[in-house]
């Protein structure tokens, strides 16, 4: 989640405001896990996107439908 944020942009404390549930130790937390661990969490995302594709196969979006 959190590559997923700091991929748009946002800083910690706008991560903070966003999700009240965690606090700014959560954000450091996460952020060191991520820095530990990129290729596995880059490899898993690109597994899931891999996966996700499969999926769709050769059937197209409804919005290419529309289209």
């Amino acid at each position: 989640m959190i590559h997923y944020l700091m991929s748009f942009g946002l800083v910690k404390h706008e991560i903070i405001y966003q999700h009240p549930s965690i606090n700014l130790a959560d954000v450091y937390a996460a952020l060191a896990y991520y820095h530990d661990h990129q290729e596995e969490i880059r490899q898993q995302i690109e597994e899931g996107e891999n996966f996700a594709k499969q999926l769709q196969g050769n059937k197209p979006s409804l919005i290419e439908k529309i289209l």
